[in-house]
């Protein structure tokens, strides 16, 4: 076979492999699950028996997502399909509406350009053109195949531009033999714009392979209504022969056929604005019809499936409806919380869990990063820990602080101190911040006034009111920053500065009558840095900056459990502001309540309630 050679398929004349870090997934997030189920599934994971299983939700990046699925599902996955970009600036860009004001003055739409992490995942695909993009495939490639099972395919979904070269990778990894079909999906009612010296596109390829052709693969024979009844001849076949059926006055059988088997060619219309019920604003949007033909031609109700581009949910829509396992993943937080809430949208949707690698993902790289070279174990992880700061020190633009055990930094007059990459800071570490602040401020070469800059990857759900209030008792004004993704990769600050954005605020006011508990957001104050000034404007009430909130009414310290939501839609821009709940039993209660903002980001606050 005639291999296809791209810029570091090979290094030193041998075969690059894809990286295979296995890392432990964190659940954030329980979606949809009763009170009774949570119960039963905290008893049998106390027990060490099996629990029910639940479709997941991946925030991460695949290159991490895919080897850390392999130790549980390597052969187990009966359906993929990936949507992955197609060499277009916009792959991670999202329209964001913020909605009328409460006085009906029209709102305002912008679109939110790519991350910083987002824009390094697009320039490790497309970096060096298709030398990256091949080797970027045919990494990812190689990762499905192992999680595919014997019995199982995957289909491929790209444009006419990169689907010749994909193609080639694809044979490589999962065999000629092995290739099905290729599918036309001809989106029959594109709006086309003017083309010059060239016919418009009106159609995207997807390439089906099995994982081994000689196995009892998934395959159903499909049809679909004609446009117009046909009347068509009866026959059979008899030895490699087609002989037309007759009756018994030897005149030749016709009927009337109202449909058609399905064919490579998939006629089904491409979603637009117009599309109002399922249009949600994302480029790269696939109709849930599409992604259910493949579901019905290619598995059986239970089977599991799998996307890791999943974008803006249709796969798992698609697998929601129609009674398949599923499990989906994105690099980007927009596309996880677009997904969660079109599932919402699904009737009777089962429960589901929010899964990302978090700490274990930071501590992978916090190794490969900074690691020192020739030291014993305890000073390796000390000089490896004081370059990690030092890092993020220099991406904050703090100078370093020395002698100093909870205070890293300095900036503009105040402390810094960084939080560690496995672990969330908690009211404790803001104590130790606050006490150290306060001795250090005034003095020689220290801060110039009581005040200091939390920076962590997360903050304990009760951090944001009642640490406030701590560092007041203590006369030190802090302020928390969230250290975003993108510092993961040290290649994404080349274009521009990381920013570091302060912990939104969120105002809850809790009223009781009985067993009855009524909540009432009455403020969200979060920094807006990222929409546009010409956007701003049309920001009259805090609640505009809210796309989508939830209440766990009972958090029992383990996971967020998501009981209760509101959240906006295309057709629903209205947003509940308060919610009700009625305890079955007297008792003390944590409730958490999670804001989603309309960039996607969440901030969390914790009420303590006594039922009587």
């Amino acid at each position: 076979m005639t291999e296809l050679i791209w810029d570091g398929k090979y290094v030193d004349g041998k075969r690059q492999s894809p990286v295979r870090v296995a890392l432990p997934f964190q659940t954030i997030e329980t979606v949809n699950e009763s009170a009774a189920d949570r119960l039963r599934t905290l008893d049998l994971f106390a027990a060490g028996r099996q629990t029910e299983w639940r479709n997941r939700l991946i925030w991460g990046d695949k290159k991490y997502v895919l080897p850390s699925l392999l130790p549980e599902f390597a052969g187990k996955v009966d359906l993929i399909y990936i949507d992955p970009p197609f060499n277009t600036g916009q792959d991670f860009s999202f329209r964001v509406g913020i909605p009328a004001d409460r006085d009906g003055r029209p709102g305002e739409e912008f679109t939110k350009l790519p991350s910083l992490i987002e824009q390094k995942a697009y320039r490790d695909t497309w970096g060096r053109d298709i030398d990256s993009y091949l080797s970027w495939l045919y990494e990812t490639a190689v990762l499905l195949r192992e999680l595919l099972s014997d019995c199982g395919s995957i289909f491929v979904h790209l444009d006419v531009h990169m689907g010749p070269y994909a193609k080639v990778v694809l044979d490589e990894v999962f065999g000629v033999d092995n290739f099905l079909n290729q599918i036309a999906w001809y989106y029959y009612n594109k709006l086309h714009g003017q083309t010059k010296r060239c016919l418009p596109k009106a159609f995207d390829v997807i390439f089906c392979y099995v994982k081994n052709k000689s196995a009892e693969y998934t395959y159903h024979t499909l049809s679909e209504p004609r446009d117009a009844p046909i009347k068509k001849l009866k026959y059979r076949f008899i030895k490699g022969k087609i002989e037309n059926l007759k009756d018994e006055s030897g005149k030749t059988i016709t009927y009337v056929s109202t449909e058609r088997q399905i064919d490579n060619v998939w006629r089904i219309r491409c979603l637009q604005p117009a599309n109002l019920q399922e249009w949600v604003e994302y480029n790269t949007q696939k109709p849930v019809d599409l992604l259910e033909r493949i579901l019905n031609v290619a598995s059986n109700p239970g089977d599991l499936v799998l996307d890791c581009f999943v974008g803006s949910g249709s796969a798992a829509i698609a697998a929601e409806r129609q009674n398949r396992r599923w499990i989906a993943a994105d690099l980007g937080r927009f596309a996880i919380h677009t997904t969660r809430k079109r599932l919402l949208s699904v009737p009777n949707v089962k429960p589901f869990i929010v899964q990302n690698l978090g700490r274990y993902e930071r501590q992978a790289w916090q190794i490969a990063e900074f690691r020192p070279e020739g030291a014993a174990a305890l000073e390796e992880q000390r000089l490896r820990e004081a370059a990690y700061r030092k890092f993020i020190l220099d991406l904050y633009h703090a100078m370093p602080l020395s002698g100093q055990t909870w205070l890293h930094g300095l900036k503009a007059g105040r402390a810094v101190h960084v939080g560690a990459v496995d672990a969330p800071v908690t009211l404790a570490d803001v104590k130790a911040v606050a006490r150290e602040t306060w001795k250090l401020a005034g003095s020689e070469g220290g801060a110039s006034k009581a005040a200091a800059d939390i920076l962590g990857w997360e903050f304990a759900f009760e951090l944001n009111e009642i640490a406030r209030q701590v560092a007041a008792e203590s006369r030190v004004d802090v302020a928390f920053k969230k250290i975003p993704h993108e510092v993961l990769e040290k290649k994404a600050v080349e274009q521009g500065d990381v920013k570091f954005f302060e912990l939104g605020a969120l105002s809850v006011e809790p009223k009781q009558k009985g067993r009855e508990l009524i909540l009432k957001l009455t403020d969200f104050v979060v920094p807006i840095d990222d929409v546009p000034e010409e956007a701003r404007k049309a920001i009259k009430h805090w609640s505009q900056m809210i796309d989508y909130w939830a209440v766990d009414w009972d958090f029992k310290g383990d996971t967020f459990h998501n009981q209760w939501q509101s959240y906006r839609t295309r057709q629903e821009t209205d947003l509940e502001l308060s919610a009700k709940y009625e305890y079955a039993e007297p008792g003390s209660y944590r409730v958490v309540v999670k804001v989603i903002d309309i960039l996607g980001n969440d901030t969390t606050k914790t009420l303590e309630v006594k039922v009587r």
